[in-house]
């Protein structure tokens, strides 16, 4: 059976609308004061406000409840475009923590959460900025993050499912990573139409059309997963979404730093942002590691225990 992935009208004005709000109220002077700012990073608590009244927390909570009603989908296209313009915070601890914890649906109250590495250890995002704490933090000590804008600490003898986080936690991430792995494919795209070498765009060169031409494949191809894995809910495609989404964001913006040469790599430029908040998001519980082995379990279940791949389409000619 086919099952077309679609986005009905209400879910793209829903998209146009959060992408409409992030513009207005976390643009990209915003952004460059939130990087820019004396002495490091601070959440901003009117915007965190802002989103609560927007329902950006509460949009999977049951009208019942006071939240909007909507669906795991529909949180998709939100954590994609604040993925785009690398809002700042605590997002999906906060989103999972609506209707657990008091305020943390309207954006009164900011949580955090230990997540757990695998291996003994782990981090906690935005731990200073936090009323609630999801996890023990006893002994935490502050590392320095890669980007400016997630400040970290680390944490030791924590469980990998430290925080409990869950498969919609995992998927959150892959959205937002797909809405970093769309914008760098925009500005990419932007930069090889507008800079010119030898008398022509850098765009007309066959080497970055190929660059190019690689993000977009990669972009596409995490959304159609990320989509999917948001109707299906199956912690299975889940695990693929987030594998696609992680390699989508940090491939995409390495290759969008080669488009834009050495301009890419300079303060004033914000492809580095996404680069670096793409690489903090890949280490949240859920990535690399643990998707994989949540595919290689499925994987090994399909086959049966000392059956080949031969089974899975009759016997196996000799």
């Amino acid at each position: 059976m086919r099952v077309r992935f679609q986005l009905t009208d209400d879910q793209r004005a829903l998209r146009d609308g959060v992408r409409e709000m992030l513009a207005r109220c976390f643009g990209r002077e915003a952004l460059r004061a939130a990087v820019d700012e004396p002495g490091g990073p601070v959440l901003d608590r009117a915007l965190w406000r802002e989103l609560g009244a927007a329902g950006f927390f509460a949009l999977r909570l049951p009208e019942a409840a006071l939240g909007v009603g909507l669906g795991l989908p529909e949180a998709v296209l939100a954590f994609e475009e604040a993925g785009r313009v690398l809002l700042p915070g605590p997002l999906v601890a906060t989103h999972l923590a609506a209707g657990v914890v008091a305020g943390a649906d309207v954006g009164e109250t900011v949580v955090t959460r230990v997540d757990g590495d695998g291996r003994g250890g782990g981090v906690v995002e935005w731990l200073g900025a936090a009323d609630v704490v999801q996890g023990d933090v006893s002994g935490a000590v502050a590392v320095r993050s890669v980007d400016p804008l997630t400040p970290l600490h680390r944490v030791v003898g924590v469980p990998s499912a430290a925080g409990g986080v869950d498969v919609v936690g995992v998927l959150l991430t892959a959205a937002e990573q797909l809405g970093t792995a769309g914008r760098v494919g925009e500005l990419g795209v932007q930069h090889a139409r507008a800079r010119e070498q030898f008398g022509r765009p850098v765009g007309a060169f066959q080497a970055v059309q190929h660059v190019c031409a690689d993000l977009l494949v990669r972009t596409e191809v995490a959304r159609a997963a990320v989509y999917a894995a948001a109707v299906t809910v199956d912690p299975v495609d889940i695990a693929a979404a987030r594998l696609l989404a992680d390699e989508a964001a940090v491939r995409g913006a390495r290759d969008c730093l080669q488009v834009h040469g050495g301009m890419g790599f300079t303060w004033e430029a914000d492809v580095h942002l996404h680069l670096k908040r793409a690489w903090v998001r890949a280490r949240r519980g859920g990535g690399v590691t643990e998707s994989e082995e949540v595919l290689a379990a499925a994987l090994l279940a399909e086959t049966g225990e000392g059956g080949g791949f031969g089974k899975c389409g009759g016997e196996s000619g000799g």
